[in-house]
């Protein structure tokens, strides 16, 4: 579930340099599902991804959360719930603070990034279960930011700004590290989503990388393809595993910014 809240909210950004589609009442939702050649297709999971607007300090932020949690009918197997939060300075539309808080089953571990865009740092802080805290102060750039702040970067692109086959990188700061996102376009394609309908997307084939940049942490390719509207928000996730594969795909939104001209009638 981590991995692909975490996707979810990772994907759909295409550059970080350009301007950022947050909407105050945004809510997108997903089911995640399991699947191998002898088990059938199990939804396993949910994930929410909402947008809303705050006020602290004379400021307006913009809060992102993502939310994952197992369903409750395997709860008693596996109780799981991860929260990621983001505040979006409304003005510069820069990330300022980011939090998670993650529960899996015994599992707990918590992180805290604090991003100073003056003197181009970010300061985090991170612990797991029955750990101090740890701390590190590691230099920020335009393209270095978390994942739910990447996920929203250059929702506004144009599907015409990628090019089929041309790789990209993206960095992601994580506790004490940046790592890199690989993907590269593979071109337009109708898309079936479950109970939603068939969707005009774009294709994209991801992998998460080392520090480096270079090799891959477990060789894994995420596919997830993303509407091809205004909105550019992800429909479906694709990921294999040891024993079959786990897809995460949209079950519903709310107060998106555009029409979701995609959606083919």
């Amino acid at each position: 579930m981590k991995r692909f809240l975490t996707t979810i909210l990772l994907l759909a950004a295409a550059s970080p340099l350009a301007a950022q589609l947050y909407h105050p009442g945004e809510q997108l939702f997903y089911r995640v599902s399991y699947k191998a050649k002898m088990f059938p297709n199990t939804e396993v999971g949910a994930v929410e991804v909402k947008t809303t607007e705050n006020s602290a300090d004379g400021k307006t932020y913009y809060k992102v959360e993502g939310i994952g949690r197992t369903l409750p009918t395997y709860r008693w197997f596996f109780n799981l719930e991860d929260v990621y939060t983001v505040w979006v300075d409304t003005a510069s539309l820069r990330p300022v603070r980011f939090m998670s808080d993650i529960r899996e089953g015994d599992y707990t571990f918590q992180s805290y990034y604090t991003y100073i865009w003056p003197d181009s740092v970010v300061r985090t802080r991170w612990r797991s279960r029955q750990n101090p805290f740890q701390e590190k102060q590691m230099p920020l750039n335009a393209e270095s930011m978390d994942a739910i702040s990447l996920f929203f970067s250059l929702r506004s692109a144009e599907a015409e700004d990628f090019r089929v086959g041309e790789p990209a990188t993206l960095q992601m700061v994580l506790q004490d590290t940046v790592q890199h996102l690989h993907y590269r376009y593979l071109g337009r394609e109708n898309k079936k989503i479950r109970n939603m309908g068939r969707f005009r997307t774009l294709k994209f084939e991801c992998q998460l990388g080392t520090t480096e940049g270079y090799s891959f942490t477990d060789g894994t390719i995420f596919t997830i393809w993303i509407s091809d509207d205004r909105n550019k928000i992800p429909l479906y996730i694709e990921s294999p595993v040891k024993v079959g594969s786990i897809n995460a795909y949209i079950s519903g939104y709310k107060g998106l910014k555009y029409p979701v001209e995609s959606l083919m009638k």
